[in-house]
């Protein structure tokens, strides 16, 4: 695939006006590199960037798996997918991922070799186990994150997935921090190192703030902060599930437009929970450090560290949240009575600013069947508009996934809309709709 299609497919796919330098660099690699390492600071654009170094090399349709890319989440794993998909639509491209349905993905494998294998390394090798993965001719080897991959303790699992590899062409690696050492494991001969860890055509532009709080419990202090805040897509950091979970309820109840996303919450949850802030009904995330990275979340204005991270990566990969891409956002830490202010964080007033009530959080629909039942975004909101009997502007943004979809609507009954649209019949068919409540 030729470097200026993927530009074309970036520009109409995904609304890239122009590459960063980053970009360029990684779309120049010369034909006979053999490894590369691209270190850039979260929000940057490594995903296109590997894009741009990996597709040039596929050809397609050869009856082999021709590129393998790691990741160590799920969410990075569909992020991964989904822009190499939308760049690169002639080539079949499958995502293995834990929490995904296996029958799904054997389909996949078994209708068609795919030319690109996006997948987790638990999930990659469970494939191979079975005999329903080929990795023996893979040309391309990429680890993205890979220093997340080794820090969750990938090593063994990764070491096991490269030996099956014959001689890979190239190997890239991308990561947000330098790793101290590279393992001996990685086929790494000539490693070309790119750091754009200082780069201001990458870096965020970022105003971070102190916010002192008087009282050991910080909620009353988070809750005159979000007051003042710019009403626009704000996380929450927090340093454990069980905080996460007090956050988000105090936030509920408190009348905010928050949602919930932590490990404990099981896959489909959490997609949802990010459908739900990505899409506006609820501009709030409360957060472990689970979302510091992996997601695919743009224009996030404010990010707030509820406890203070915990390592100078940690902060990093939080506040690259805001600002992705260069573009400006606000980082605030809360700071109890007992702990300092990190450095660079400045004091803030809010002596001559009003607090400002967040919107209600609209309400969202849950679709039982998805796009593998043929069910399109034109099909929900030709059935919210017609049965439903709702206004185009009563309907917020659409997520469309295998095999359900969610709508957001506001200013309705969402229960006897969802009554309404169960007992007719969408695109010929029954289909179950249910009010989704937001944790």
């Amino acid at each position: 695939m030729e470097v200026k299609e993927i530009i074309r497919q970036a520009r109409e796919k995904l609304n890239i006006e122009e590459l960063t330098p980053m970009q360029h660099k990684m779309a120049g690699l010369s034909a006979d590199a053999s490894a590369v390492a691209l270190i850039a600071p979260t929000g940057s654009g490594k995903t296109l960037a590997l894009a741009l170094a990996l597709l040039p090399r596929i050809k397609g349709a050869t009856g082999k798996v021709e590129a393998l890319v790691i990741a160590p989440t799920r969410e990075l794993t569909l992020q991964i997918a989904k822009t190499l998909g939308a760049v690169a639509p002639q080539l079949r491209i499958v995502a293995l991922y834990g929490g995904h349905s296996v029958i799904d993905e054997t389909r996949s494998l078994e209708a068609a070799v795919p030319d690109v294998v996006v997948g987790t390394p638990g999930r990659i090798l469970d494939h191979i186990g079975r005999g329903r993965l080929d990795l023996y001719r893979v040309k391309v080897l990429a680890a993205d994150e890979y220093d997340k991959a080794l820090e969750l303790g990938f090593q063994d699992e990764m070491r096991r997935i490269v030996r099956k590899i014959h001689a890979p062409q190239l190997l890239i690696l991308t990561s947000a921090t330098r790793p101290d050492e590279l393992p001996e494991w990685l086929p790494a001969r000539g490693l070309q190192t790119l750091d754009f860890t200082s780069s201001s055509s990458v870096q965020p532009q970022l105003s971070e703030y102190a916010v002192n709080s008087e009282e050991a419990d910080k909620l009353p202090a988070l809750k005159e902060l979000l007051l003042r805040l710019p009403q626009e897509r704000t996380i929450i950091f927090v340093n454990h599930r069980e905080s996460a979970e007090r956050v988000y309820n105090y936030l509920q109840k408190s009348g905010f437009p928050a949602v919930l996303y932590h490990g404990a919450l099981d896959q489909q949850e959490r997609e949802n929970a990010v459908d739900i802030f990505t899409g506006g009904a609820a501009p709030i995330l409360v957060a472990t450090d689970l979302a510091a990275r992996g997601l695919d979340i743009p224009q996030v204005r404010n990010v707030i560290h509820y406890h203070l991270p915990s390592s100078p990566e940690t902060r990093t990969h939080r506040n690259g949240r805001a600002g992705r891409m260069g573009a400006s956002g606000e980082v605030y830490y809360l700071i109890g009575p007992a702990e300092e202010a990190p450095v660079g964080a400045g004091p803030i007033s809010f002596a001559h600013s009003e607090p400002q009530q967040w919107p209600r959080q609209a309400r969202v629909l849950y679709f039982h069947s998805g796009r593998k039942e043929k069910l399109s975004k034109g099909d929900i909101v030709g059935a919210l508009t017609g049965p439903g009997g709702l206004r185009a502007d009563q309907i917020g943004h659409i997520a469309l996934h295998d095999h359900r979809a969610l709508a957001a609507v506001s200013d309705c009954n969402a229960e006897a809309l969802a009554r309404t649209l169960s007992a007719g019949r969408i695109k010929g068919k029954k289909i179950r709709v249910t009010p989704l409540a937001t944790k």
